[in-house]
C-alpha cells in the first residue's frame, strides 16, 4: 500500500465513497442522531485528509476510520454528558437560590410581624416578654429584676403569648419554634 501522504484526491474520494455509509451507521449506533453521526464521519474524513502525511495505519484504512469514528463519538457523548450535568447543576443552583431567597424574604417578613406585634404589647408586658424570650431570663430572675411577683411575670407572659398568638395566627407554628414556646 502507498504511504497516505502520496494518495491522490481521486483515491481519497474512493475511500470516502466506499466507507462513508458504514461509518455513518457506526456513529449513529453511538449517537442515535443521524445528522450528528454524519457530522462526525465528515469530520473524521477531513482530519484524515489533512493529517494524511502524519497518519501511520498499522492495519486497514477501514479499521483506522472505524476507530476514529468511535473515538469521536465517545468524545461527543462525553461532551454532551458534561454539558447536561453542568446544565442540571446550574438548574439546581438556581432553584436552591430561589428557595433560599424565598425563605429569606419569608423570614424577614415574619421577623417584622413579630416585632410589630411585640411593640403593640403594653410596656410592662413587653419588657417581661423581652427579658424572658430574648434575654433568656427565668421568671424568678425577671421578678427579682423588676421587683414584682413571679405570679405577675407568669400572668404577663401568658397574656403576651396569647396576644402574639392572635396577632400572628397564620405564622403560629413557625413563631413557636423560633421563640421556643413549643412545649
Amino acid at each position: 500500500m502507498k504511504h497516505l501522504a502520496q494518495i491522490s484526491i481521486i483515491e481519497f474520494e474512493s475511500i470516502f465513497r466506499s466507507h462513508y455509509e458504514d461509518l455513518c451507521a457506526v456513529a449513529n449506533r453511538y449517537l442515535e442522531d443521524l445528522e450528528a453521526a454524519e457530522e462526525i464521519v465528515q469530520s473524521v474524513f477531513v482530519k484524515f485528509w489533512e493529517g494524511r502525511s502524519e497518519i501511520n495505519i498499522q492495519s486497514s484504512i477501514k479499521g483506522y476510520l472505524i476507530t476514529a469514528v468511535k473515538n469521536n463519538c465517545l468524545n461527543q457523548l462525553k461532551h454532551i454528558k458534561i454539558r447536561e450535568e453542568y446544565k442540571q447543576f446550574n438548574q439546581r443552583e438556581l432553584e436552591t437560590s430561589h428557595v433560599l431567597a424565598d425563605d429569606e424574604v419569608e423570614a424577614t417578613e415574619l421577623e417584622e410581624k413579630i416585632r410589630a406585634s411585640i411593640n403593640q404589647l403594653p410596656e410592662a408586658r413587653k419588657k417581661i416578654f423581652v427579658l424572658s424570650r430574648f434575654e433568656g431570663l427565668k421568671y424568678q430572675e425577671i421578678a427579682d429584676k423588676l421587683n414584682i411577683s413571679v405570679k405577675t411575670v407568669e400572668n404577663q407572659m401568658g397574656s403576651a403569648i396569647k396576644q402574639l398568638r392572635t396577632d400572628l395566627a397564620e405564622y403560629l407554628v413557625s413563631i413557636l419554634i423560633i421563640l421556643g414556646l413549643w412545649n
